[in-house]
């Protein structure tokens, strides 16, 4: 879909504001985004969230992306047969992942 008027015009004075500085030396500018919030969940859920996560517990799903990405960087640096082996691995956790999303 094309942009919209508005996006153009949006778009516009983003890039004027920036050209003049407007968004330089902005409180926090440089450090990451904490954006724990999670609006579309309930409050109860919220705190269930919170007290998983310090206790260092993740979502099954959460737990197979991370794997799924360590893989991905170890087949970077692997030859040979251990490679074949990783990629069969990854293709078992893609697939696993791909049945998660399709409950």
């Amino acid at each position: 879909m094309p942009p919209s008027v508005f996006d153009i015009l949006a778009e516009q004075r983003i890039t004027e504001a920036i050209r003049r500085g407007e968004f330089d030396n902005l409180p926090g500018a440089g450090r990451p985004l904490h954006l724990d919030d999670e609006p579309l969940v309930s409050p109860e859920q919220r705190m269930a969230n919170r007290i998983l996560k310090n206790a260092g517990f993740a979502p099954a799903e959460i737990m197979l992306r991370r794997e799924i990405a360590a893989l991905r960087g170890q087949l970077a640096d692997s030859v040979g047969g251990e490679r074949d082996d990783i990629k069969r691995r990854l293709a078992r956790l893609v697939a696993a992942l791909g049945m998660m999303s399709h409950r």
